[in-house]
């Protein structure tokens, strides 16, 4: 069973595999003689959107976010936003709007959440596809050729108590080839239980000492952006995940979109 769901102002497809019969519980047997008690799976805590640096506080989201039903699920994807930008001639590659939540005076890293509450853990792979090139929605269609996504700097958070951690990609992943489906994470059999977040870059005030991705957007006095829908917070660009064109690339006024459809599945 599928659930599709189309998001702006960037479309995004999600896809998910959703377990049959996969429902948790606490399972109680009787024996002859003696009485004893199992439990199998995972309780459901039922989190909203996690911060993903400090996985023990929930988000306040009022846009529009991708998510899918079921043990094994996406919780949240974000749209994906590079604002305006100037054309140039030259080769050319733009990071992505840091995320902004309301009641949190702190931009994020770009992240998707996942939650894995079946009753056996077999595993689970994250996979992205870009369906289409960046493309101009008028009457000529105008594309954005040779234009790449690409997502860096990716680590794993978890609110679990005793995690057992699903792998991520260390090396860049760049969506060269539209229709071709990218492995982000993936837990093997025994991991990825409970809820995680797959984050692209991190803040000043990442857990791990990691130098921060986030650099405030300047207008063009130098002065900083303001998105005066979030609580009048600076905007903050990310550096892990750009957006790269050619220069030779044509490059016409306007807004571009595209799709990308994200994959949640469990393994064999």
């Amino acid at each position: 069973m599928s659930k599709i769901h189309w998001i702006s102002p960037l479309v995004f497809v999600i896809v998910a595999t959703i377990v049959a019969g996969g429902a948790n519980y606490a399972y109680a047997e009787k024996q002859t003689g003696d009485i004893g008690i199992s439990f199998k799976g995972l309780v459901d805590p039922g989190f909203g959107v996690l911060d993903p640096e400090n996985p023990k506080n929930e988000l306040i989201s009022e846009d529009e976010y991708g998510k899918t039903n079921g043990p094994l699920r996406i919780d949240f994807v974000p749209n994906i936003n590079f604002s305006s930008n100037k054309i140039v001639k030259n080769d050319i590659s733009y990071p992505v709007d840091s995320l902004l939540f309301k009641g949190i005076i702190a931009p994020k890293g770009n992240f998707i959440q996942i939650s894995d509450y079946r009753d056996t853990q077999t595993g689970w792979s994250l996979q992205v596809r870009q369906e289409t090139q960046f493309t101009k929605q008028d009457k000529e269609k105008h594309q954005l050729d040779g234009a790449v996504l690409s997502f860096d700097k990716s680590w794993v958070n978890t609110p679990n108590g005793i995690p057992k951690y699903p792998s991520v990609s260390k090396e860049v992943i760049r969506l060269n080839n539209l229709g071709e489906t990218y492995t982000l994470a993936k837990a093997e059999k025994g991991t990825g239980g409970g809820t995680w977040s797959i984050i692209f870059g991190t803040s000043e005030d990442n857990p791990n000492d990691e130098k921060s991705t986030l650099v405030p957007r300047l207008d063009e006095n130098g002065k900083p952006v303001i998105d005066n829908s979030k609580d009048n917070q600076a905007v903050y660009l990310n550096n892990a995940v750009r957006l790269t064109i050619p220069g030779r690339t044509k490059k016409e006024p306007g807004t571009y979109t595209t799709v990308l459809t994200w994959i949640i599945s469990e393994l064999p």
